[in-house]
């Protein structure tokens, strides 16, 4: 039973009027929340995205490498067979190029690098995503039991969809800042 500020018991259509006030705000805050989760989740889906194409284009271009410094150790090979100094020396300074080479940042172990970076922050938002749809199904079923709430007065739904809902807001909040 719902009183007023002195205690006095409520009427019941007063007591409905404030548990529909109360539901109704229940539900805003709620959907405001779900729409902060969906962009936040929506955002953390293009960077898997985005990382998934970086770290792709990256291990491609460090096999590109790996296989003209291939080509290029046989050509050396055959460089020093013919005793082709010149030809030697200048094949010796490509393949080293091609294994490390931090002016351009396009060597082997530079490209490996920059990709294992790339997958760090990938697994990253990976481990953050389920709690963003967690949180939206949670934050749905709290407007849903909202809306129940309203048109039945119950306080017992409200009560569960404010559970819901604070569940909720605590994924979203694991999914940004991953504590768990």
């Amino acid at each position: 039973m719902i009183k007023d500020k002195d205690g006095k018991p409520l009427s019941r259509s007063e007591a409905e009027g404030i548990m529909k006030n109360r539901s109704s705000v229940t539900v805003s805050i709620f959907a405001a929340l779900l729409a902060l989760c969906a962009l936040i989740g929506n955002q953390n889906s293009s960077r898997i995205l985005n990382n998934t194409l970086m770290i792709t284009d990256l291990w491609g271009f460090y096999q590109a490498k790996s296989i003209k410094q291939t080509i290029a150790e046989g050509q050396l090979e055959d460089a020093l067979a013919a005793k082709n100094e010149n030809k030697a020396l200048e094949l010796k300074r490509k393949i080293d190029r091609y294994e490390s080479d931090p002016v351009s940042n396009e060597g082997k172990k530079e490209l490996m690098a920059i990709a294992k970076e790339h997958e760090r922050h990938r697994d990253t938002a990976l481990r953050k995503d389920p709690w963003f749809d967690y949180a939206e199904a949670l934050l749905q079923i709290g407007i849903v039991l909202a809306s129940v709430a309203i048109i039945t007065s119950s306080g017992g739904l409200l009560a569960c969809s404010v559970a819901a809902g604070l569940f909720g807001t605590l994924a979203t909040v694991n999914g940004y800042l991953l504590f768990y």
